[in-house]
């Protein structure tokens, strides 16, 4: 019998068990593998995938809602890959209006390469901002301006949470609560006693990725930034939101340098919810 055409296969739910075959997948098109960051997208959103007949899977997607349960206010679409052998028939468009049909009227986002973005226009996604991946190992400089930095403890998770809240515009506590265990430093700066700002360091290969990145101002951003660079040995990763041009020229003075620019685009809301003053980087662009 003829083997059916990938884009009449039947689009499925993804569980922990395709974790092997969704690194595969991103090892496929050139990405690291990051099987530690798939575990979390997988548990904390909804992945959906297109298995091939001969083993493994044609395509991938993850949505991470954000909201009340049941009726989320955001969701972010990240990971969306399509196996080489199987690039350039459709299915990447398949997989996105499937997504976007059983989201029905929840604005949705998602971080977009060059290469990707045609598509999501197409889909009627908008640019509505940018992001600038800069990578390296981070050069101390002098002090940061005194502002207080620390390990995060179980007793500050309440209020990490409604800060982040508070910032991002929709409740993400099924995410953040994972924080402890995904990152290797969770740290808190803090004011008089009260917490205004927290970021994690999550490793990914041999980097470690900055995000969230969540503070009240610069100056308290880059002091977790720089915390979390004395904790570690290798080289840092992030995606700053490129308005934040005070963040980007001081960390690329300290030695990380720009990798890549991605387009930050919505689907039925005209910008993202919260604070992009106080929003200096995501958790992951995968999952906002």
């Amino acid at each position: 019998m003829p083997t059916p055409s990938s884009i009449a296969l039947p689009i499925r739910r993804l569980t922990h068990r395709d974790l092997t075959a969704c690194a595969d997948l991103s090892e496929d098109r050139g990405w690291p593998r990051e099987e530690h960051k798939w575990g979390l997208l997988l548990s904390a959103g909804k992945g959906y995938g297109i298995d091939d007949p001969d083993g493994g899977l044609v395509s991938a997607c993850v949505v991470t809602e954000y909201g009340p349960y049941g009726h989320p206010a955001l969701g972010a679409i990240g990971m969306m890959l399509v196996a080489e052998r199987h690039a350039r028939q459709g299915i990447g468009r398949q997989v996105m209006r499937h997504i976007v049909s059983l989201m029905g009227t929840t604005p949705l986002t998602l971080h977009a390469t060059p290469n990707g973005r045609p598509l999501y226009e197409e889909l009627g996604f908008k640019t509505t901002g940018q992001a600038e991946m800069v990578r390296g190992h981070f050069t101390p400089g002098e002090p940061a301006s005194g502002i207080a930095t620390r390990a995060a403890t179980a007793e500050d998770l309440t209020a990490i949470l409604r800060l982040d809240e508070e910032v991002f515009g929709a409740d993400r506590t099924h995410v953040i609560i994972r924080l402890p265990a995904f990152a290797d430093q969770l740290r808190v700066a803090e004011d008089a006693g009260r917490i205004v700002g927290y970021a994690a360091a999550w490793p990914s290969m041999d980097t470690h990725v900055v995000g969230p990145l969540i503070a009240r101002d610069t100056e308290t951003a880059k002091a977790l930034l720089a915390s979390l660079a004395a904790g570690t040995d290798r080289p840092l990763r992030t995606d700053i939101d490129v308005r934040h041009e005070g963040l980007l020229a001081w960390v690329k003075a300290r030695g990380m340098e720009s990798v890549a620019f991605n387009a930050v685009m919505t689907y039925g809301a005209p910008e993202l919810p919260g604070d992009w003053r106080r929003r200096f980087a995501p958790l992951t662009v995968a999952a906002g």
